[in-house]
């Protein structure tokens, strides 16, 4: 909004041109959605004890959880305002491929906050059936897949991130292998969000390096000189990064332990989903396994604990899984898990980082 009202501007007063640049719009955004969540978050704590809308602690978790429970969720859904709102304040908005992102993002948004609605009004209800869930989110990820295979800036070859020149034609596969993307990625960080700043800190980390790789795919030159896909326009989704950054940030304020409030299935699954698209839309996407690493093995752990429970006839890897739970189960104090998962977040995003002089 403010590159289609304010940069026109600039042949009136020269101080309009800065709109013009994708990094002082990433550096707005940033700002603009940790100080929504900074001012606004405060209130919309109180909102959540007043009507009741608390946590559900499961009784088969580890009992050092029992204490949160009611405390404040649903923050994803101020969350997902900041974002929405500020790429909207701050982007061109007539890139499509942010309004791709923003579908992508507000549909399982919807589904996370369904999900959790039910869970908190129906006390004994565990939300959506894992079918019903799954088949929504699918639903929107073929349409994401849909409208992302017929964007003539994307082709629909599968890059791998170490190589210069290697990649792979998927045609209509190339659709599939979105939903894949999309789906596989908010499943693996809503199952990271289990512990007070636990998925905040990896998200944050990812959307950084996003926002590197985003820029970098919408400038024809340093994708050519750097090896990676050019996708004209990509650099808008920068932008949304930024935004991301900033609102994730913004929650952590109030996310860190103790916990004044929890981002919900509807901030987890949509972070999850927007993260997917953006990596979809950058050429990205095998990368995504890298940089949200901890996102991959949190997911890694609870199929392998519970195939392995089917096959053993009872038997488990995990003391617990997701992971994260079996290191609280070792005896490993919360924060420590945190701030550890985070270390481990950060040099996979420096990897990640890496392979730009890896082709």
């Amino acid at each position: 909004m403010f590159y289609q009202f304010l940069y026109p501007l600039h042949t009136l007063f020269s101080g309009f041109n800065v709109f013009r640049y994708i990094t002082f719009r990433c550096a707005g955004a940033a700002i603009t959605a940790f100080l929504i969540m900074l001012f606004m978050n405060p209130g919309f704590i109180k909102f959540l004890r007043k009507n009741g809308i608390g946590q559900v602690i499961r009784t088969d978790g580890p009992e050092s959880h029992l204490t949160k429970e009611g405390v404040p969720t649903m923050g994803g859904v101020l969350v997902i305002f900041a974002i929405i709102m500020t790429t909207l304040l701050w982007v061109n908005l007539l890139n499509r491929h942010i309004w791709i992102i923003l579908f992508i993002t507000l549909w399982f948004a919807v589904i996370g906050g369904y999900d959790d609605w039910r869970k908190i009004k129906k006390r004994n209800s565990k939300g959506l059936s894992p079918r019903g869930k799954m088949v929504l989110q699918i639903i929107g990820a073929l349409i994401t897949g849909f409208f992302i295979y017929r964007d003539p800036a994307v082709n629909e070859a599968l890059v791998l991130p170490f190589f210069k020149n290697f990649s792979f034609n998927m045609g209509w596969g190339y659709i599939a292998f979105i939903v894949l993307v999309i789906v596989g990625a908010s499943n693996a960080v809503n199952l990271t969000d289990g512990l007070d700043g636990l998925v905040t800190g990896p998200t944050v980390i990812t959307a950084v390096v996003y926002l590197i790789f985003s820029y970098l795919a919408g400038h024809v030159l340093l994708a050519k000189y750097l090896h990676i896909t050019y996708v004209a326009g990509a650099g808008e989704v920068a932008v949304f990064c930024g935004a991301m950054v900033g609102a994730c940030l913004g929650f952590l304020w109030f996310n860190a332990y103790p916990a004044q409030i929890f981002m919900g299935d509807t901030g987890s699954l949509s972070l999850g989903a927007a993260l997917g698209g953006v990596a979809v839309i950058t050429k990205q996407e095998i990368l995504l396994v890298l940089v949200g690493g901890i996102f991959v093995l949190e997911a890694l752990s609870v199929i392998l604990q519970v195939g392995y429970f089917k096959i053993s006839g009872g038997k488990r890897i995990f003391l617990m899984a997701p992971f994260h739970h079996h290191f609280e189960k070792k005896g490993w104090e919360e924060p420590k898990v945190v701030v550890r998962f985070w270390i481990v977040s950060i040099i996979l995003g420096l990897l990640a980082l890496a392979t730009l002089k890896l082709r």
